[in-house]
C-alpha cells in the first residue's frame, strides 16, 4: 500500500500490518504502546537518506535560497510573493518534515497550496509563476529517467545554502546528501513488528543488504547501510 505517512503510522497499530516504511521513527511512547498492547517490540532501522527538493517555475529568477529565506517563503514573509506548494492533500512526510524540522513550530502561510501528488506539484509549478514546490528528490533527481528529465524542462531545481560553507549553494544530489551539506535531508526508516521471522523480517533484511541498498542508490537516494569512498575526478573534454 502506498499512503501518506500519517496513514502508514496509523496502520502500524493494526495487528495484521507487519512493516511500514516512513521518514519518521517511532517515539518512545509509540514504541511502548505497541509493546504493551500487541506484546511485540517494534524494531526500526535507517535504510536510506532522502532530501526535499525545492522547485520553481522555469522562467523564475528566484533559484538560490538560504534556509532563512525558505522559512520566509513557507510563512509568507518573503520579500516578494511566492506561494509554497506541497505534495498531497493529507499529512504527508514532506509536510511533516517542513513543520517539524524547518519551521520548528512556526505556522505555514495560509496561502500555501496542496496538490494531489508530487507530479501534480511539478505540473502546477510549471504552469504557475510565483510558486515554489517542495517534493522528495527521488521525483526529480534521476537524470537517467526520461520522465524526470522531461520535468526538468518545465521547472528548475533551486540551490540551497550549504550547511558547511556560508555563501555556497548546492543542489540535492547524492554526493551532497551523503555528505550532509544539503540542508533539507531526511532519513528513511523501516519499522517492523513481527513475533517471528516472517515476511516483514525477510523484507527488512533485503532492504538493508546489498541488493536492497543498490535499489535505493539507483533511485537517487543515498543508501544508509553502505559506506562510500568519495574520490576527486577531473574530466577532460
Amino acid at each position: 500500500h502506498y499512503k501518506p505517512e500519517a496513514e502508514c503510522l496509523k496502520d502500524l497499530f493494526v495487528d495484521s500490518i507487519r512493516m511500514v516504511i516512513t521518514t519518521k521513527g517511532l517515539s518512545s511512547a509509540e514504541a511502548r504502546y505497541i509493546s504493551d498492547s500487541m506484546r511485540v517490540d517494534a524494531q526500526s532501522l535507517i535504510v536510506a537518506h532522502d532530501a526535499i527538493a525545492v522547485i520553481v517555475h522555469a522562467q523564475s529568477s528566484d533559484t538560490i535560497f538560504t534556509m532563512e529565506e525558505i522559512r520566509e517563503v513557507l510563512t509568507g514573509k518573503f520579500n516578494k510573493k511566492l506561494i509554497p506548494v506541497f505534495d498531497g492533500t493529507q499529512a504527508t512526510s514532506t509536510v511533516r518534515y517542513i513543520v517539524d524540522s524547518v519551521l520548528k513550530g512556526d505556522n505555514i502561510s495560509p496561502e500555501a497550496m496542496a496538490a494531489p501528488s508530487s507530479q501534480d506539484v511539478i505540473d502546477f509549478v510549471a504552469r504557475t509563476p510565483g510558486t515554489v514546490g517542495f517534493i522528495g528528490v527521488s521525483w526529480i533527481g534521476n537524470k537517467d529517467d526520461d520522465e524526470q528529465k522531461s520535468f526538468l524542462k518545465k521547472v528548475k531545481i533551486a540551490y540551497l545554502e550549504s550547511t558547511d560553507s556560508l555563501g555556497t549553494y548546492v543542489l540535492p544530489v547524492q554526493n551532497n546528501i551523503y555528505l550532509g551539506i544539503y540542508p533539507m535531508v531526511r532519513d528513511l526508516f523501516y519499522i517492523k513488528k513481527e513475533k517471528h521471522n516472517g515476511l516483514g523480517y525477510g523484507f527488512a533484511n533485503f532492504l538493508k543488504d546489498h541488493v536492497g541498498q543498490l535499489i535505493f542508490k539507483r533511485a537517487y537516494l543515498v543508501p544508509a547501510q553502505k559506506k562510500f569512498t568519495l574520490r576527486p575526478i577531473r574530466l577532460h573534454e
